[in-house]
Formats: structure tokens, sequence, C-alpha cells
């Protein structure tokens, strides 16, 4: 089983205009709600590539019975938390700039964690866990380590989806897949990349440290993926791009989720850069129809043999 966790989820409330005037009354000219959040909308990839999944995570108030009301509606397992203060609502205005208005998160308990926490010790050695996404600033900075730590005890893996030294620390202890991108990767490692090859050299480090693989996203340049015996280079047709939020999470998903069936890691990152590409050419996460009609489009080649 996979069990994506969200400590921070949202609704996202997306509004498009042509233009955004500060100081002045603007009119929405659409508008929509989602369930935000990274772990959430891999189980919702997840579940259009039929492999199945649970949520875990914290949710509270109305705003997190309309995420798991969504959830369950569209036929994914959810066992979130409960807290007292409402999940938070993120804004995501699209316009001439898209800006985006997030929320902190609500204060998460002792008894909450522990509730959270608990759920951790029922994992086996063939589950995998997601961690992904921000946290509620009441938890404490190590928070991630702390359950990547739990899930180690029962034995299970996990995959992790975040940034800066919290990614690097989490490397040693070999998660599955890490994806930053392109920019995430270079601040990691505190040098300036002018391009696709400035990167190979520090994919290459995120293996050598301990993932088992990575993938580095570069937006429309495509993917790079390292599996420690080579590197590759895998790009979709180019479209137009609709929405940047999602297309990471879906790229997680694909790869989780078929690796997972196959095990067969370059038929992972294929459907991984299926799955990205085709949430980004779409106004919420991709569909499975979207999926399955960009994945023969999917071209991977092999750049080096890593020695």
């Amino acid at each position: 089983m996979i069990y994506t966790v969200t400590l921070n989820p949202s609704i996202d409330y997306v509004v498009r205009l042509e233009k955004m005037d500060l100081d002045a009354v603007n009119r929405i000219e659409e508008d929509f709600k989602l369930p935000g959040g990274k772990g959430i909308n891999v189980s919702r990839i997840l579940k259009q590539l039929a492999v199945p999944s649970t949520a875990w995570g914290y949710a509270g108030g109305f705003t997190g019975k309309y995420i798991a009301d969504w959830l369950t509606e569209e036929g994914i397992t959810t066992d979130f938390s409960e807290v007292s203060e409402p999940t938070r609502i993120n804004v995501k205005i699209k316009a001439d700039h898209e800006t985006e208005l997030n929320g902190a998160g609500p204060l998460v308990s002792p008894e909450a964690r522990l509730e959270l926490e608990e759920k951790f010790a029922t994992l086996t050695a063939d589950d995998v866990v997601v961690l992904s996404g921000s946290k509620p600033p009441s938890l404490p900075e190590d928070y991630y380590q702390q359950l990547i730590a739990l899930v180690q005890k029962a034995g299970a893996t996990f995959v992790i989806d975040t940034t800066g030294q919290e990614l690097l620390t989490s490397l040693k202890s070999n998660p599955l897949v890490v994806k930053p991108n392109h920019h995430e990767l270079a601040d990691m490692y505190g040098m300036k990349a002018s391009g696709m090859t400035d990167l190979i050299p520090y994919g290459k480090q995120l293996v050598a440290d301990g993932a088992q693989y990575a993938i580095v996203s570069m937006a429309s340049d495509g993917a790079l993926f390292f599996d420690g015996n080579a590197v590759y280079h895998g790009w979709s047709p180019k479209g137009t791009v609709k929405n940047s939020v999602g297309s990471g999470d879906s790229m997680i998903a694909g790869f989780v989720g078929t690796y997972l069936k196959e095990k067969d890691a370059l038929a992972a990152f294929r459907m991984s850069l299926a799955c990205g590409s085709a949430t980004a050419f779409s106004d919420d996460l991709a569909k499975a129809t979207e999926i399955q009609a960009l994945l023969p489009t999917i071209t991977i080649k092999k750049l080096e043999e890593i020695a």
C-alpha cells in the first residue's frame, strides 16, 4: 500500500482574470476550489493510474471536511488526524502574472501528533510512505526526520518531496526517489546552473548521497533521471501550460505507482513525465485519459553511463 502524508493540506481557491490591478476592484472571470497539498495531489494522480493509496495528514474544520469529502467522492481512502483549527485556504491568482497567497496552517496539538504517529506502527515492508509538502509552523523543524525514523522502524520504504537542508538530511536514509527541480537542486548545493550539463554532477550526487533514484525536473526542458548506473534526459511534446501547481506531485505519483507495479525504473520515469506534463496542460490534476494519451509521445535519451 502507498500512504501519502500531507501535514499541511489546503483548499486551493483558483481565480482567473485577464489582468490583476493592485489598489482596484478586480472582476474574476473564472474560479474553482480544489483540494490542495502535495501528498493529496499524489493520491489523486495514483487514483487515475488505478493504484490504491491512503491519504494521511492533519485536517480540521469545515475546510478539512471539504477536502476529505472530495477525496472520498473520488474513491480515495482517507484517514486524517483531526486538528481543532480549520485547514488553511490558499489563493492562486492566474492573471497577467501568477500569484499565490498561501496560509500558514493550523495548530497541531500533541494529541493529533500522537494519533498520526501511531499509524506508522501499522506499516509493513510492503508499504511506501510519500512525505511531501510544507509543515504547519507548530511542528518541529525536524519533524520529517522523526517520521522517516518511524518508517524505517517499521521496515517500510519512503519517498520525500521537500527542499533544501531537509532534503539533503533525508538522503542518508535512502529514499526511494527524490525530485527537486533545477532551481531547488542549484540552491541545495549552492551552485548556479546555466544549462542541463551543469545539473548532471549534482543529480549524480543525490544518488551518491543515498537516494535510490533521482529526478531533476526542468520545466519545459523535461527532466533528468539518475539511477546510479546512467543519466537520462526525458521530455514530452510541447503543449500549452495551464497549471504549474501539482505537476511535480504528479511526477512523483507516476514514478512511485509504476515502479511498485513493474519494478522498472525507466518505465516509471516515462510515466512520471507523462503525468507531470498532462497535469501542466490541464486546469486541475491530469485525468487518466490525458496521461495515457501523452505516454506514447514521451522521449527518453541516455546521456551517459556512470562509472
